[in-house]
């Protein structure tokens, strides 16, 4: 137990001190044009009501991954369900599809007030099921990714704080460490980025490594922090199909977007170290 302390008290102090040997980051490429977001559009936007915003991704035609802080207010008080909309694929306020979101669960263990520990960033995930379910043909869910490359590089589609209105495509920037389920990378985020899912390559088709729960862009220098998923995320649909017997919030469902005003979000929701 002494030793598993010991490396995670290492692994505190390693999210919170850049180091110059890591790699800079790439640019960001905005996918403003349909065709620019095509094998993206699983993708979206989580509003918060008045709490502003966060990304979110598909895993199923009905549920979406993103950061656990995400669905807490400022005074760490649970977001009702039936306030929270998920924006498939939006730019410049068009989108794939949207629905609300009927309920959600959050991994055991999880505390909103203890920041960016390294314990809480292990946790920072939050299943949210939609109130009516996005068809695959509009938006295919992504899946989880398996095994790590050795040298595995990845990407990163976020909305982020002056970006909002349209997805953001870091096409490629690298997993720096990995430890006692905590990963860091040298990706581009900022408010707003928070939930949005990290992807790796296998074979031709992108998969949901991690979640980006907070960072740091200090320096000149991005930092981003993310979690292992496949143990939480199979703890989540349990907890999802638990609840399940519990009644639905009233929340709009499904609705399939072509033109419209992009309501502007109060604010994007991040952590940092």
């Amino acid at each position: 137990m002494t030793g598993w302390r010991t490396g995670l008290a290492a692994l505190v102090a390693l999210m919170l001190c850049p180091s110059g040997a890591m790699a800079q980051t790439s640019g960001l490429i905005r996918l403003t044009d349909r065709d620019d977001l095509f094998g993206w559009e699983a993708v979206g936007r989580v509003d918060l009501g008045r709490d502003g915003y966060c990304t979110g991704v598909l895993i199923a035609p009905d549920q979406v991954l993103t950061a656990a802080h995400c669905v807490y207010d400022r005074a760490q008080r649970a977001i009702g369900a039936d306030v929270i909309q998920f924006r498939a694929g939006l730019r410049d306020g068009v989108v794939i599809a949207e629905s609300g979101v009927a309920r959600y669960v959050v991994a055991p263990g999880y505390d909103p007030a203890a920041g960016m520990q390294a314990e809480n960033v292990r946790r920072d995930v939050a299943l949210l099921q939609l109130s009516a379910p996005i068809p695959a043909a509009l938006a295919a869910p992504f899946h989880l990714a398996g095994t790590l490359a050795p040298g595995q590089r990845v990407s990163v589609v976020s909305y982020g704080r002056d970006r909002d209105k349209a997805p953001s495509w870091q096409r490629e920037c690298g997993l720096l460490w990995r430890s006692q389920g905590v990963m860091g990378f040298d990706c581009a985020v900022i408010n707003g980025s928070s939930g949005a899912p990290v992807f790796a390559r296998d074979g031709g088709r992108a998969r949901i490594l991690s979640l980006v729960s907070g960072g740091n862009w200090d320096g000149g220098e991005s930092r981003a922090y993310g979690m292992d998923l496949p143990e939480i995320v199979a703890q989540l649909k349990q907890d999802l199909r638990a609840a399940a017997s519990r009644p639905l919030a009233a929340n709009p469902g499904f609705r399939r977007v072509t033109v419209g005003g992009d309501a502007a979000a109060s604010g994007a929701k991040f952590a940092r170290p």
